[in-house]
Parts: structure tokens; C-alpha cells; sequence
């Protein structure tokens, strides 16, 4: 008998969202949109601990912050929450959620690629420009990072800032996520031509961009931390593709096991969250128990507190 989707779980994460189509189209032209009063704020209050704890007990946090790399200083980065933490699950599969994506990507069905908290810490630093696909090895344009605040973030907190219609230029897709990549970006003939859009985002709110939209954001110079969740989707049906970064040679490893290049994805670790014809219903109970993984990487002891050389993971914001 399959499990269901635990009662306790908010309507507001399993309620189907009409999409206003006017936000699908500037989704498509710009590469982004935010798509407002998504979640309740009792919801965003009861994820924000959750978070908050995970990112107190890594690793990184433990470093200070003038010993880290540029990419350590943006964020604390903790990966695949759901397959060690059953508190996030109802977060990482909730079909409101993954059903924006398909219908923002104009798809029949989403898979989810990883999902990830990226908290910035107070005074935490800047995140420089990139675009998250780098790291995917992906043959398809069809994918989407859902960015979600778990609580108001102000300019001063670094919400993020994205170049609208870089998704249909390359100014950098083979640029890992660095100071020179940034500079080279910004060299880029073509960035002048770019709106930069940034706006502050309330609780409750969800940012969503595709694979290819470049992006970045501010430090934080607040006393507080910017606690922020993603998740990412990538289309039922699409193939894999031959690495071509170090980046995406990695993530395969990590994050598509068993998977043969040119054939869709499709692996325990990339369930379909949301399908229009329903089969998505079978998914929350064929999820694996908790247990100390992160990806297909066994972490002894990641029972939150997490392990030096953990996996990074792979793109952030």
C-alpha cells in the first residue's frame, strides 16, 4: 500500500498554483521571474529552523570568514537536505512547487536535480556572477532553479540580481564560479546591452531562473543571516550529455548515477516531482529512509553536523 503524502504537510505545498501568463512570458524573455505569495508564512517559519540548524552545524561555517575561498565567503552550502533530513522532504517534493516550475519551462514534468541551502552568513560575502548549467550535464535548456527566502530579504541581504536575457548569450557558460570568471563575464561585449534586475524579496515569494541566466548577489551587510533553500528541476525526459566541464564531470559522479549519456535521466536520486498526468503520486513513497548521503556519496556521521570534505555542491545564489 503506498504511502501517502503525510497530512501534516501544509496545503500550500501540494495545492496546485495557477501561473498568471504573463509571468511565463517574461520567465521565457528574461530568463527569471518571481512568482509572489507562494508559500504561507507559518510554511516559511517552519522550514527556517530546519536551515538555520544545518547550516550552524557545517563544516564551513566553523572557518572564518578571511580563510576562505571567494565561493566560501558567499554562502554557507550544504546539499541534498532531503536525503538526510526528513523535516525538508515536504519542502524538496512539494508539488506547488515543482508544478510552477513545469508550467514556467512548459513541460509535462519535472525531475529534481539536487536541492540545496545556501545560507549567507551576517556579513557574509558577495556571490559572483555565473550561470548555474556550467555544472550540469544536461542536453536540454529545459531547467529551473527554484530560489526561496525563509524569510524578507532586503537589498542590504543580498537577494539575487540577474541579468535579464543572458539566457540566450553565451557570456561565459564554461566559467566556473570565481572573481576572473566574473571579470571575464563582465568584459563580455554584450553585458552592456543587459538589464540588471534586483529587487528584495519578501517570505513567502520564489524566485525562479533557468539554467543558463546569469546571476549574482550583493554581500550581505546586514547582523543577520540570509537563510535561502533552492531546488532544481530539470524536464521529465531530458538526456543526459557528454560532460564538458570539470564542473559537470563531477556532477555526474555525484548526482546522476547510472547514468548513460544520451539517454533521459531517470535515477533514484532524480524522481519526477510533478507530472501532469498524475504519476508523480507514486514518488513520495518510493523515497529511500534518511540516511547519511549526500548524493551518491556515503558521509558517516552527516546527521547534520556534516564532515569536512563533504561534496560541494554545485552552483549557488
Amino acid at each position: 500500500m503506498p504511502r501517502p503524502v503525510p497530512s501534516s504537510v501544509p496545503a500550500d505545498l501540494t495545492d496546485p498554483r495557477p501561473i498568471d501568463p504573463d509571468v511565463v512570458d517574461a520567465f521565457d524573455r528574461d530568463g527569471f521571474a518571481r512568482v509572489a505569495g507562494v508559500l504561507a508564512p507559518d510554511t516559511v517559519a517552519a522550514f527556517a529552523p530546519v536551515v538555520a540548524e544545518v547550516a550552524e552545524r557545517s563544516p564551513q561555517a566553523r572557518v572564518p570568514l578571511d580563510q576562505r575561498s571567494v565561493y566560501q565567503r558567499a554562502f554557507v552550502q550544504e546539499v541534498n537536505l532531503w536525503q538526510r533530513f526528513a523535516a525538508i522532504r515536504p519542502l524538496v517534493f512539494s508539488t506547488r512547487l515543482a508544478g510552477l516550475a513545469a508550467d514556467l519551462l512548459g513541460v509535462d514534468g519535472v525531475r529534481i536535480y539536487h536541492d540545496q541551502a545556501l545560507v549567507k552568513e551576517a556579513h557574509g560575502g558577495r556571490t559572483p556572477w555565473h550561470c548555474d548549467q556550467y555544472y550540469w550535464p544536461l542536453d536540454t535548456d529545459r531547467t529551473v532553479t527554484a530560489w526561496i527566502p525563509l524569510q524578507d530579504v532586503p537589498l542590504e541581504m543580498g537577494p539575487l540580481a540577474f541579468a535579464a536575457g543572458s539566457h540566450r548569450i553565451d557570456l561565459g557558460r564554461h566559467l566556473d564560479i570565481s572573481d576572473e570568471s566574473e571579470t571575464r563575464i563582465l568584459r563580455h561585449p554584450r553585458w552592456r546591452d543587459l538589464p540588471v534586475v534586483e529587487e528584495p524579496v519578501p517570505a513567502g515569494d520564489v524566485t525562479f531562473h533557468q539554467g543558463w541566466t546569469f546571476h549574482g548577489a550583493r554581500a550581505n551587510d546586514t547582523d543577520q543571516v540570509r537563510l535561502v533553500f533552492t531546488v532544481i528541476y530539470v524536464a521529465d525526459g531530458a538526456p543526459v550529455a557528454e560532460p564538458v566541464t570539470d564542473g559537470q564531470r563531477f556532477d555526474r559522479q555525484i548526482w546522476l548515477p547510472d547514468s548513460v549519456v544520451g539517454q533521459p535521466v531517470d535515477s533514484w536520486l532524480n524522481p519526477v516531482v510533478w507530472a501532469r498526468d498524475g504519476s508523480h503520486e507514486a514518488t513520495w513513497a518510493a523515497l529511500p529512509a534518511p540516511a547519511p548521503m549526500i548524493g551518491t556519496f556515503a558521509v558517516p556521521g552527516a546527521d547534520g553536523r556534516g564532515r569536512d570534505g563533504a561534496p560541494a555542491g554545485s552552483e549557488g545564489g
